[in-house]
């Protein structure tokens, strides 16, 4: 795991780990969600799994998770962390092919920099939990701008997740038509936690989301 800096203009400086398994085959640019970082323990089972799937990463951080703020920076500026990002990826990926997403707000973010102006040499968006709309809020205006571009997607959610019901999630990926992929975790929340009763550790769930992944990247 490599430490690095990714300049953000006026926002300064943010803070990446990047992380390269010998087998890498393909890179994914990874930003947080809202109320997390990039070592929250999520975006670690999350990098773990891919690490062992053949994904280098990218993880970074917001100007105000830099900053140890709790409160997201204005939309702008976590655009232009996204696009930052994604070049520094760009730079790392040497002939890799390039995809991009992160976990809730992270992945969101990474669709509006894409609706905006397209991410350079980016194959493709991984979403860990889209977020449809906020908690206890139904809705679908958040997903409007998934149509504004034709890369291929990927959205990996839980079943019972509150942040995006699948009665209304699955409409929206109906009508994005075959460039979109859902994969539902059973019985899993936003955070891809399953009861106990499932049967299954987390490892195991998080390996799912990494091979289903990997096969969808390699398609792409």
């Amino acid at each position: 795991m490599s430490e690095l800096r990714i300049p953000v203009g006026r926002a300064g400086e943010v803070s990446a780990l990047f992380d390269r398994p010998d087998d890498a085959k393909r890179l994914l640019v990874l930003g947080h969600g809202a109320g997390a970082d990039m070592r929250h323990p999520s975006m670690q089972d999350t990098v773990r799994a891919l690490t062992a799937h053949s994904f280098a990463t990218l993880r970074y951080q917001f100007p105000y998770t830099e900053k140890g703020s709790r409160r997201p920076d204005p939309q702008p500026v976590l655009l232009a962390t996204v696009r930052a990002a994604v070049g520094l990826g760009r730079e790392l990926a040497a002939g890799w092919p390039l995809f991009a997403g992160g976990k809730s707000m992270g992945g969101r973010m990474t669709s509006l920099a894409q609706a905006e102006s397209p991410l350079p040499d980016v194959r493709g968006l991984i979403f860990f939990g889209f977020p449809l709309y906020p908690a206890g809020a139904p809705a679908t205006s958040r997903s409007d701008h998934l149509a504004r571009f034709e890369l291929p997607l990927l959205f990996l959610q839980g079943s019972k997740d509150k942040l995006a019901g699948l009665d209304l999630l699955r409409p929206v990926i109906d009508k994005l038509g075959p460039r979109a992929t859902l994969h539902v975790i059973e019985g899993a929340d936003h955070s891809f936690v399953v009861p106990k009763s499932s049967g299954r550790t987390r490892a195991d769930v998080f390996d799912e989301l990494a091979q289903v992944a990997a096969a969808w990247a390699d398609s792409h």
